[in-house]
């Protein structure tokens, strides 16, 4: 199940670290709760703030798995053609197209997250106007029932106006990533 993202905008991260930890006290957990902004510094400064890492702001993972099927199709059509047209019947078989299927398998993804690293998320491109302008991205993916919350906190927030509503992350990835920081945060003080 995937959650439902929220998206806010302000240009005070102090009110974003308050909302941020007024949420934790209703319940949200840590993993649903990401702040986007350029001025990686002054999130520094705030501890209590989830900001988005760099590697995330880009669009690596969306563009290797993009060139990892365009991969598998090349692959495929290098393996069916050789068939098709009889050459692996020659001297060589298959052994040539078998290592060209392999070679392509690896250049189209690794080629893909060298264009996603030049480019930023997929998902945080309708807001790059309002990061050059120097405000920040608040968004927390919602369980189910927990929308009357987030609306009771943000209404106690006036400079945080909402941007719009996406799709979350999925909710196997939001437990395990709490169950996990729990277990090393509670195991290992």
């Amino acid at each position: 199940m995937r959650l439902r993202r929220h998206f806010f905008i302000s240009t005070d991260l102090d009110d974003l670290e308050s909302m941020e930890q007024e949420l934790e006290r209703e319940g949200f957990v840590t993993p649903q709760i990401h702040v986007l902004t350029l001025d990686d510094s002054s999130a520094d400064y705030h501890h209590s703030i989830h900001a988005v890492t760099s590697f995330m702001r880009t669009d690596v993972v969306r563009s290797t798995l993009i060139g990892a099927a365009v991969g598998i199709v090349a692959a495929a059509l290098v393996l069916l053609v050789a068939y098709l047209a009889g050459w692996t019947q020659t001297q060589a078989g298959w052994t040539p197209f078998v290592f060209l299927a392999i070679v392509l398998l690896g250049f189209f993804p690794w080629e893909g997250g060298l264009r996603g690293i030049e480019s930023p998320n997929a998902h945080f491109r309708r807001f790059e106007k309002a990061l050059n302008a120097g405000k920040h991205v608040f968004f927390v993916d919602l369980e189910p029932g927990q929308e009357g919350i987030l609306h009771q906190v943000v209404a106690r927030h006036p400079t945080v106006e909402p941007a719009g509503t996406g799709a979350g992350a999925p909710h196997w990835l939001i437990s395990c990533h709490h169950r996990v920081k729990r277990f090393f945060t509670e195991t290992f003080p």
